[in-house]
């Protein structure tokens, strides 16, 4: 039997149990795993349960067991079931992990003395048999004549059962008498309780199954074997069911965990307009698309949780490999190819900041499937689609939304909570198949503007900004498309910018290393505004400096600032966990919110400093709300610079007196009194000897003698590349032999092939991680300003072949499984990449 074969109903409640967080899968043994034979002794399960039951125990957040009847040392030699499957005897008196009930004198004597009597009923009968378990005894009748096993029934149902202090549990050609409480029920509760559960199957085909029935509520599923009445909502027929059962089971909860069908992260494009952001695969899913703003919930969020998560998909009918994906040059406009397929994809510009719309153009000469599915809120939500003349509505969503699609004969199916609709158009010659996603509205109406113009609008708003750029001879095709990434990161209503696009894109596939990255963090932000300073952007940065001026205004001094804020600058609320979700490629938890909001990082007022000096230089003028900002910033580190904090890389550790916080306290200092003094500024008289006083202090604690570097903090030997600062901020001379020294050990120690890892210490968190194409970029910096330039431009070529086909980097790569981690796209890595093509173009 496939798993086909099973009711519909059945696996649409598989399909939703294998998503469950933690999973119990528990099954009763004779007649369930195993067909009812005439002798019990030879009653052994199905090879294909027990494969599918051992494969179940193995996944992650996955328990299996048996309950049953029998004792558990005969259960345990009988079935034979790998030690990974918890075995549950005696109807759940008896537990693998010990023997749960103690008895006393009293329940002992009691056992002795059933046991005696029963040896009374059932002495001459030919057929029946006792068996005696450590707290209970069974008389089994199944090998006995019909009339016989009544009769040795009715006495025992007569005789022992009406004593006081026996359980009696009957069930087929069976009778139990237990000294103590217990039914599988009981058992099964006890499982749940000790692995935390959050839903359970069990699968039983007895009487005494049904107590267990009597257990589930909520999402747990019941499945009974053979026909008869039961509590359990679902049946099959035989043993050879639950064997398929268990497989698709195990296929659809593998699948959940793992992500079989994850897209390689650094093959994900990106969509942008001046607010939104959206990801693309390479075969045309919009996988990624959070609304109304990048930091809300997700519409699709197919990235974190497959197909059930939410995606809007495009194909050919006939299924194909897709010839390529590219951006059009200059524009945040994708084109997807077929052999005789086209898709074009982007976000729509000049809307209300209440609007997200996704324009999508199919145009080519064959069928194309279309497959949209919202799920709003994570897929939490569960939503209606209604056909109307010229697309669908989305009921269900607090924001309005519809899919506006004109001659497209949608199909509607239900998978019981969610509803997903489906077509299959074919473009005609010289006019395109238009699909529009409008969130926060339910006009489905023609718009004013054709599309054409509408697109040629979206690309001419990328296009004109990248024809005012500098860029560097050095790969001027990825700078380019870097600098148009990062300004995709801009949110344009408020002027602050994300650290990447996505949340929770792991650190180490299956790990718990998954952060939420859509937020403004005050370094990112100021580093990204640098970056775009430097090929001659100036806009971006006006409007992060303003977003942070109001920031300022809502605490009562700059050294209270938080290391990062929404992105219309309020402060996060509490980080929470989205339990549903399995993650990309099973990594979980997948977060929203970030909990280093809490955090102490000193670093952060360096980059704001170093953005306004850059500024201020590429203009030739220093306006007064900026030198306003660099005395803010001064003023923060004069007060706090000499106190431990978390540090650039969040730890959640103790704080530490970290050497990168500590540069970055100087770097503010420094940078103040240089912009000062460059454009006729009253400098406070306190700075220059404050500078000489953090420098002090960093050369003089900060340097280890015993492994020849600058350090992590000062209370330590440990090494992190943030510590090449000491000369990329300029508070020593690169040709100081420290400098040297300390690139050398950093390299040493912290360099892997075509990567450079922050750190190797313990961080608190298991697992491990990637090394950050940041890191990267700093290291070749110091290679250069060491005279190094080969190692410099070999180590440049690497970070440049880990580029996704459209340009794109996320925050890490992983030197051994040769694979991109981390959130995508991730300013740092592109910032990383245009300063060091600006470096080796020089």
């Amino acid at each position: 039997m496939t798993a086909e074969a099973l009711p519909a109903e059945l696996r649409r409640a598989i399909v939703q149990l294998a998503r469950t967080p933690r999973l119990l899968v528990a099954s009763d043994y004779d007649g369930t795993l195993a067909p009812i034979v005439n002798d019990p002794e030879q009653a052994r399960p199905l090879p294909e349960s027990v494969n599918a039951l051992r494969s179940l125990a193995s996944l992650h957040e996955t328990t299996s067991a048996v309950i049953s009847g029998r004792a558990l040392r005969d259960l345990a030699t009988l079935s034979r079931l790998p030690g990974e499957v918890h075995l549950v005897g005696s109807h759940g008196s008896e537990f693998d992990v010990g023997f749960v009930h103690a008895l006393d004198a009293n329940a002992k004597a009691l056992l002795r003395r059933i046991e005696a009597e029963l040896d009374e009923i059932v002495n001459s009968h030919e057929g029946v048999h006792l068996e005696v378990k450590p707290a209970s005894v069974a008389v089994h009748v199944r090998r006995a004549e019909a009339s016989i096993g009544e009769t040795v029934l009715s006495a025992v149902r007569s005789g022992p059962c009406t004593w006081d202090g026996v359980e009696v549990t009957e069930g087929k050609a069976v009778i139990e008498l237990a000294v103590i409480e217990t039914n599988k029920g009981h058992a099964l509760d006890i499982l749940r309780h000790q692995v935390g559960a959050t839903a359970a199957v069990f699968l039983g085909d007895d009487v005494t199954d049904e107590k267990a029935f009597a257990r589930l509520s909520g999402p747990d599923v019941g499945i009974r074997v053979g026909a008869g009445e039961s509590l359990a909502e679902y049946y099959v027929s035989n043993p050879s069911d639950v064997a398929t059962v268990l497989a698709f089971l195990l296929e659809e909860r593998r699948a959940w965990l793992h992500g079989d069908q994850a897209v390689p992260i650094e093959r994900l494009t990106m969509l942008a307009n001046e607010r939104s952001v959206a990801l693309v695969t390479p075969d045309a899913k919009v996988n990624w698309l959070c609304h109304p703003e990048p930091d809300s919930a997700a519409i699709f969020a197919d990235l974190l949780g497959g197909p059930a998560a939410g995606h809007f998909s495009i194909k050919p009918e006939h299924g194909s490999l897709p010839l390529g994906q590219r951006y059009l040059p200059g524009t945040m406009i994708v084109e997807t190819r077929w052999s005789r397929l086209l898709v074009t994809d982007y976000l729509e510009h000049d809307l209300a900041s209440h609007r997200t719309d996704l324009v999508r153009r199919i145009s080519g000469s064959t069928n194309a499937v279309i497959t949209f599915a919202p799920r709003p809120e994570f897929g939490q939500v569960p939503v209606r689609l209604l056909r109307e003349r010229d697309g669908l509505r989305v009921v269900g969503t607090s924001d309005p939304m519809v899919l506006r699609s004109p001659g497209v004969d949608w199909e509607i199916t239900s998978d019981g909570v969610q509803e997903t609709a489906r077509a299959v158009v074919r473009p005609r010659e010289g006019a395109a198949v238009l699909l529009e996603l409008r969130c926060g509205t339910d006009d489905l109406s023609e718009h004013a503007l054709a599309e054409s113009v509408r697109r040629d609008r979206a690309a001419g708003y990328w296009s004109d900004w990248a024809a005012g750029l500098r860029l560097p001879r050095v790969q001027t095709d990825l700078v380019l498309r870097s600098a148009l990434t990062l300004r995709g990161l801009v949110h344009k209503d408020s002027g602050s910018i994300m650290a990447a696009a996505t949340t929770s894109l792991p650190e180490e596939l299956g790990g718990v290393r998954n952060w939420d990255y859509r937020y403004c963090w005050l370094r990112d932000g100021a580093m990204t505004a640098a970056a775009l300073v430097s090929v001659g952007s100036f806009a971006e940065a006006d409007g992060f400096l303003a977003w942070l001026h109001g920031v300022l205004e809502t605490i009562p001094g700059p050294e209270r600032l938080h290391p990062l804020y929404t992105l219309h600058g309020t402060q996060l609320g509490a980080e929470a966990v989205i339990d549903t979700l399995p993650g990309y490629a099973g990594s979980r938890p997948v977060r929203v919110g970030n909990l280093a909001n809490q955090q102490v990082q000193l670093d952060v007022f360096g980059p704001v400093v170093d953005l306004v000096v850059q500024l201020a230089s590429a203009r030739g003028s220093l306006s007064d709300a900026d030198w306003t900002m660099v005395q803010a910033m001064a003023e923060a580190v004069s007060r706090r610079w000499h106190e431990p904090d978390h540090g650039i890389w969040e730890e959640r550790h103790a704080p530490r007196h970290h050497v990168y916080s500590k540069v970055m306290c100087w770097m503010t200092i420094d940078r103040a009194i240089k912009v000062g003094e460059q454009f006729g500024r009253t400098l406070d008289p306190s700075w220059v000897p404050l500078r000489d006083t953090i420098a002090t202090d960093v050369l003089k604690n900060g340097w280890n003698d015993e492994v020849q570097s600058f350090t992590t903090a000062y209370d330590g030997d440990d090494l992190d590349a943030a510590s090449l600062f000491v000369g990329l901020s300029g508070l020593i001379d690169p040709a100081d032999e420290r400098f040297q020294s300390t690139v050398t050990a950093i390299e040493a120690e912290l360099r892997s092939g075509s990567t450079v890892y922050r750190y190797h210490r313990d961080d608190g968190l298991p697992g491990d991680e990637g090394g950050f194409h940041l890191c990267a970029a700093w290291m070749i910096e110091s290679y250069l300003l060491t005279g190094r330039r080969t190692e410099a431009e070999e180590l440049f070529g690497q970070i440049v072949a880990a580029a996704g086909p459209t340009g794109l980097l996320p925050e890490e790569y992983d030197p051994v499984a040769e694979r991109s981690l981390g959130n995508h796209p991730q300013a740092y890595s592109h910032l990383g990449l245009i300063r060091c093509a600006q470096l080796l173009s020089q």
